[in-house]
């Protein structure tokens, strides 16, 4: 007994030895059937649910350590700092407020964003970021055995949170130009169905319009998965009036410069609202977050002229990376997905790495020629362009 115990802890060692130096290769096209090893050697306990012990999980994008001198365009964050007025709130609060639990439902939240959203305070629904709004829609609407639809490719979250709940995630081809294959997603026979919109990682955009069609025939939930709204020329809030089985998912992160905080929120008919405030933590959003949060959607100004900024940016790297002969897909968000000019987009991203420029590549069918680039401020996009021309320039010397 004492030698097996010996040869568990070796080999728990080994397993940590293993998974520290995978860590910092997590990103190389060799990562999965890595961690297919790392599995092996840890071996889940039994006690483990077998759908967690079958799943690869959600991975997220990159994150430079402390004191990293990069240009990071890899995970959409805002490039401008949140408004002056989130830091002098989160400066003024009482220690009182941290003693004591914070409001259920953010209720101080609600009330600013109802105001600017023009909708009551009760169809909304506050989150720890739109992950926690996903999965509370998740476990309100789609029960196990169930099954979730989505237009492929999109955020990879969605099939993770459908294996959490033991339903089954199912994913159907764009239309063509990326418009919404509302006959294929109505075929599923889905208890929901998410759609981002604009969507991730192709930045492209469903009109309202296509989305209240899909809505008029499908009967399940449909979730509009807003993250980059705030980036496009329209949105489908209006929906919602008409339309209880639409719910709309929105998040501080990119639009409010608020990704290192967490908070998000849905927006729905009253009585949606009511059923997912159920689901919910019981403390699902901090007081901090709360504070913060109010701040940033009180000012509209602040984030408008961030917004603007933005999409002139992106118009202009667009437009400079297409007559550097990539192929740009049209964006409605903080970010594009270009198609490399030689068709080789995992060199692309290994090349700007090297130059200390970080972007993102997924290893999928019809994704592995391009890269998305989050929008930075104007010399964080020259900086990635002259990184580009600096990888072609040997090929055009050749």
């Amino acid at each position: 007994m004492r030698e097996q115990r010996r040869e568990m802890r070796e080999e728990r060692r080994i397993g940590l030895s293993r998974l520290s130096s995978l860590i910092e290769q997590r990103h190389t096209k060799h990562w999965r059937m890595r961690c297919l090893r790392v599995h092996f050697v840890f071996m889940a306990p039994n006690f483990v649910r077998p759908t967690v012990r079958g799943m690869e999980g959600y991975t997220p994008g990159e994150q430079p350590g402390p004191g990293a001198r990069v240009v990071k365009l890899n995970t959409n964050e805002n490039p401008f700092l949140p408004s002056p007025r989130v830091m002098q709130a989160i400066r003024e609060m009482e220690a009182e407020n941290l003693r004591r639990y914070p409001n259920p439902t953010a209720d101080a939240f609600r009330v600013a964003a109802s105001k600017v959203l023009d909708v009551t305070r009760d169809m909304i629904i506050a989150g720890n970021g739109s992950d926690d709004i996903l999965t509370i829609a998740t476990r309100t609407f789609v029960p196990p055995g169930g099954t979730i639809a989505f237009p492929d490719p999109t955020y990879s979250l969605y099939p993770v949170l459908a294996q959490l709940e033991e339903a089954k995630a199912v994913s159907v081809d764009w239309g063509k130009d990326f418009s919404l294959p509302i006959d294929a997603l109505l075929a599923t026979k889905a208890n929901a169905i998410y759609l981002a919109n604009p969507n991730a990682p192709t930045g492209t955009f469903v009109s309202p319009f296509k989305v209240e069609e899909l809505a008029k025939e499908f009967p399940g939930l449909i979730l509009v998965d807003e993250a980059y709204a705030d980036f496009a020329e329209d949105n489908c809030l209006a929906l919602v009036e008409d339309h209880p089985n639409i719910v709309i998912s929105r998040t501080l992160s990119k639009a409010y410069s608020l990704a290192g905080l967490r908070f998000g929120f849905a927006i729905a008919q009253e009585q949606v609202i009511f059923e997912m405030m159920k689901v919910k933590d019981s403390y699902n959003t901090d007081a901090v977050s709360i504070v913060a949060a109010t701040a940033a959607i009180e000012d509209q100004d602040y984030a408008r002229k961030n917004w603007e900024y933005i999409k002139q940016e992106r118009q202009r790297l667009s437009s400079e990376l297409t007559q550097l002969g990539w192929n740009v897909l049209p964006s409605q968000a903080n970010f594009i997905l270009a198609a490399a000019a030689d068709g080789r987009g995992r060199d692309a991203y290994l090349g700007l790495k090297e130059q200390g420029i970080l972007v993102r590549y997924f290893d999928k069918p019809g994704l592995k020629d391009k890269i998305r680039i989050t929008v930075g401020q104007n010399h964080e996009n020259n900086a990635l362009l002259a990184g580009i021309k600096a990888l072609m320039t040997p090929e055009k010397a050749a």
